[in-house]
């Protein structure tokens, strides 16, 4: 393969270099499948959405690790594109969760399905 000169060749960065690719996979894995029981076996609202947060970020994380790997910053400029979705997410589901707990002083996701009927 003939080297561009106009494409600057780029280095992992030692840092990254040093702790293996399966060791993000690993911990991202992890952080995501915590944020998946959380989701599954809480009630608490709050706390669901702290674990869906959770397994954003556990994306976030993947993302940034292969994007650091491939010495690519599209990986990167994606995952600042998804912590903006997600930090108006947690502003409006943060809204619906206070509006709820003012009407009806629980966050009990149980006791929500009794308001459709």
């Amino acid at each position: 393969m003939i080297p561009n000169p106009m494409i600057p060749e780029v280095t992992i960065p030692s840092v990254i270099q040093n702790i293996p690719l399966q060791n993000y996979l690993i911990l991202s894995t992890l952080l995501f499948v915590i944020g998946i029981i959380g989701v599954l076996t809480r009630r608490n609202a709050i706390i669901i959405f702290m674990s869906v947060e959770l397994m954003l970020n556990a994306a976030n994380l993947l993302l940034i690790a292969f994007s650091s790997y491939r010495s690519d910053p599209s990986g990167q400029v994606f995952v600042f594109f998804i912590m903006a979705v997600a930090a108006a997410e947690v502003a409006v589901g943060l809204a619906i969760i206070v509006m709820i707990y003012r009407n009806t002083r629980n966050t009990d996701i149980g006791f929500l399905n009794k308001l459709k009927w």
